[in-house]
């Protein structure tokens, strides 16, 4: 049996992923001789921006987090640098709210997710792997959609927040391998107000405090037993809307203090003190100034809270100044030097803080992330805009947080520096990835999505597991991006939705960067330019270089939000994946041209594989719309007169692999073929049509490798793909494979394996099914379905295979 060679492919869906799959375990039958499995090689996915939808387990080490609407699983201090190695797929909308929840000591660990699509579901780890999670069991929780939910560890209870608001408290118990929901309470608020936050805390062997806050200033506190929590106390002094609760014990004792935080819209965290005896209550000092602005004051006299076991009080410790802009999540941590606290803001900043013991003050005792000076102004590579979530990981001794770009950013202490140094984090889109696009020798991976970003995907050769990463960001628009594809090695052309195209090139700064970490080759003797910025208001990514005057001054250019050629290359030294803020900043690629022509937003583009012409269309709906344009590479001028073939927009362009062929799919359900002229390279003609080729719309379509002769593929949505020999399409085509539900995006190997062509398929259900294709008599001889729970597909709108 001869060794099959590592076969890829890359995927991309409306579910904001990009997917790898890697030839793994024998699976699929190749003429009785080959047999190909696949498995999760690689997952890009950028996170919800929820300050509730992340926790970091203390058990585990894996830290969990809504992306759209999965659940993705990183272990950010894992030694192989994975990065993301599941997603966890059930819900049908945004997750909202992410937490590890263990009910008791011998009982499994649980992930509780809940979603905008109003259910709560559970996720159990695996008895073999405890790292694998899979559905234990699913609650429709609410009439509205989920915001927040708290658990108390060892108790097997768990609190809900929704839009409805509502606060429901649920029972979980676990028998005969089963789990169990049962709700016990449902709690009204009022006044009214939408829950944003739940901190849940154990008070005494038997009786519970929770304590809701959300879109008022208040913080109600109930307490009770597990099935009768009663409202208590009202606390009040934040002058907007809270985001984040988090309760820690001051010690262990059970009869110790408990610390609540609470961090608001106003800028402001303060911290409640509850004394689990109430004559401890310190009501001694002077008033507090509860408003800084109009001078009303605080008293610090305490609120009592009474259980059938246990009475408590509640005063105001202290208010933490130091943010700028709103405060999403905070979060406590024990250490050996007491208790810290940290704090996540949109001013794009982490701030620890901790207890001085000599001035009884709490103090900021470390600041990370954006420094005023750094944020420039609302260009691309500008602030950060802000983080929406911070956490502790287990030992204490790092912090992770994301960012409006989707991006975890890592932090790890460095006790030999005494300081905070940053670390490799995880990436993705964090709306739909609209197109993908391999380099030209297969070395990188380009997306574009609708978050108006481009980004760069390459495999790390540093060390034996070579883990893929994000190594750059080419294009930060300000439209939705629709299509990419690679002209060469050292360019690529890119359409959002604008009436033009816009071509960019390699700078120097990002081929260094690959050629010393991933092995890429690129002839850096070719003039390319050292780095790029995006003016303010621009849209336009303008080169830096060295070589070349620049009328603004270096510390004009970094507040106009660009960056030097220094800075550039300073940040990119590294023998490593850039960090997050690298790619913000540092990774763009200069844009060359713009190409004209179109009428209306552009909806799909390809460039010929000698890279010498490009085609492109546009949004349509009438004749003079739905035409194909054409650009020749050397002088970028328009190819008069465009194609027409088409009445509705054109979905899908393809050259095939000598380039003599352009194919064209649309809306109206028809494909055609273009012939270029053998005289003369620039002039394509119409071959040969099929104006009913397919039932409904045609999504995609493909060329076989050209050994096999004219053959092409077509995707529609009437659940089919065909399999059409151009030199007998007047018969119909050769073949159809059905399929469950309408096919978005198909391809094939650009290389036939024993007799046999290899073509992938998905559908708008999220399946990605593997075919292998006799090529004598055009049939299909097997088929596989990629199953792997740890990858669902949510929509799959465009596939590549590649060797």
């Amino acid at each position: 049996m001869e060794d099959c060679p590592s076969l890829k492919i890359k995927l991309r869906s409306l579910a904001n992923i990009t997917e790898g799959f890697q030839q793994s375990n024998p699976r699929l039958e190749i003429n009785n001789v080959w047999m190909i499995d696949f498995s999760p090689d690689y997952i890009a996915a950028g996170g919800n921006r929820y300050p509730g939808a992340a926790d970091w387990d203390r058990d585990t080490g894996v830290l969990a987090y809504g992306s759209d609407r999965n659940v993705a699983l990183w272990k950010p201090l894992g030694k192989q640098l994975q990065g993301i190695y599941a997603l966890l797929a059930g819900h049908s909308d945004d997750v909202t709210a992410v937490r590890f929840f263990h009910p008791a000591k011998d009982e499994p660990g649980l992930i509780i997710s809940g979603s905008v699509d109003r259910t709560i579901r559970l996720w159990q780890t695996d008895p073999a792997l405890d790292t694998v999670y899979r559905t234990a069991g699913v609650i429709e929780a609410h009439a509205s959609s989920l915001n927040c939910v708290g658990v108390v560890h060892g108790r097997g209870i768990l609190a809900s927040g929704s839009a409805d608001a509502t606060i429901k408290i649920w029972q979980v118990n676990y028998a005969k391998r089963q789990w169990e929901i049962c709700l016990v309470q449902t709690i009204q608020t009022s006044p009214k107000y939408l829950p944003l936050t739940i901190a849940f805390s154990a008070m005494g062997p038997s009786d519970l405090l929770l304590a809701v806050a959300g879109t008022r200033a208040d913080i109600y506190v109930y307490a009770g037993s597990e099935h009768d929590l009663t409202h208590q106390a009202v606390l009040s002094g934040h002058e907007g809307w809270i985001r984040s609760l988090a309760a820690i014990e001051e010690d262990n004792q059970a009869d110790g203090g408990l610390l609540l935080a609470s961090a608001s819209q106003d800028k402001y965290i303060r911290l409640w003190r509850f004394h689990r005896d109430a004559s401890l209550a310190r009501n001694d000092g002077p008033p507090l100034n509860n408003n800084l602005d109009s001078g009303g004051l605080l008293s610090n006299k305490a609120h009592t809270v009474k259980t059938s076991s246990v009475s408590c009080s509640i005063t105001f410790e202290a208010l933490l100044l130091g943010h700028d802009d709103w405060i999403y999540t905070v979060s406590w941590r024990r250490s050996a030097e007491g208790l810290r606290l940290l704090s996540a803001s949109a001013d794009s900043s982490l701030a620890m803080w901790a207890h001085d013991e000599a001035s009884g003050v709490w103090l900021c005792t470390t600041r990370l992330g954006e420094i005023s000076a750094q944020k420039g102004s609302t260009t691309a590579t500008g602030s950060m805009g802000g983080f929406w979530v911070g956490l502790w990981s287990p030992d204490g001794q790092s912090v992770v947080s994301l960012g409006r770009t989707g991006s975890w950013r890592l932090w790890a202490f460095d006790s030999d520096r005494e300081r905070w140094m940053q670390g490799i984090g995880v990436s993705g889109h964090t709306k739909s990835v609209m197109d993908i696009a391999w380099a030209r020798n297969g070395s990188f991976l380009l997306s574009t999505g609708s978050d108006q970003t481009t980004r760069l995907h390459a495999e790390w050769t540093d060390g034996g597991q070579r883990p893929w990463h994000e190594f750059g960001r080419p294009q930060i628009h300000g439209y939705d991006l629709n299509c990419i594809d690679t002209i060469g090695q050292l360019q690529f052309v890119s359409g959002a939705d604008e009436k033009l195209l816009r071509v960019f090139y390699e700078p120097r700064a990002t081929a260094e960067l690959l050629q010393r970490c991933c092995g890429v080759r690129t002839a850096l003797e070719q003039e390319l330019g050292q780095a790029a910025k995006v003016p303010v208001l621009g849209l336009s990514n303008k080169a830096v270089d060295r070589n070349h005057e620049i009328s603004l001054s270096k510390a004009d250019m970094a507040n106009e939000g660009g960056v030097t050629p220094d800075a550039a290359l300073a940040g990119l030294h590294g023998s490593h994946p850039p960090t997050e803020d690298d790619l913000a900043r540092h990774t763009l690629w200069p844009e060359s041209e713009k190409l004209y022509g179109h009428g209306y937003e552009i909806s799909a583009v390809a460039a010929s594989h000698d890279g010498s012409i490009i085609a492109t269309a546009c949004k349509a709906s009438t004749l003079d719309h739905a035409v194909i344009r054409l650009f020749e590479t050397k002088e970028w001028r328009e190819l008069k007169p465009p194609l027409r073939a088409h009445s509705l927009t054109v979905t899908s362009l393809r050259f095939s692999n000598d380039d003599k062929y352009l194919l064209t799919t649309g809306r109206d359900r028809q494909w055609a073929v273009f012939q270029q002229d053998q005289t003369n390279r620039s002039i394509f003609h119409l071959k040969a049509n099929n104006p009913k080729a397919h039932a409904r719309m045609i999504l995609s379509a493909c060329w076989a490798p050209v050994v096999s002769g004219s053959i092409f593929i077509t995707a529609g949505r009437d659940k089919t793909c065909k399999v059409w020999n151009l030199q007998h399409s007047n018969n119909g085509p050769a073949t159809t494979i059905t399929a469950s539900a309408p096919v978005t995006a198909v391809d094939i190997l650009p290389h036939i394996v024993k007799g046999t062509l290899v073509l992938a398929a998905a559908t708008e259900s999220g399946d990605v099914t593997i075919h292998a294709v006799e090529l004598a008599a055009l049939t299909v001889k097997s088929s596989h379905r990629l199953e792997d729970p740890s990858v669902i597909f949510r929509f799959v709108v465009e596939l590549t295979l590649t060797f």
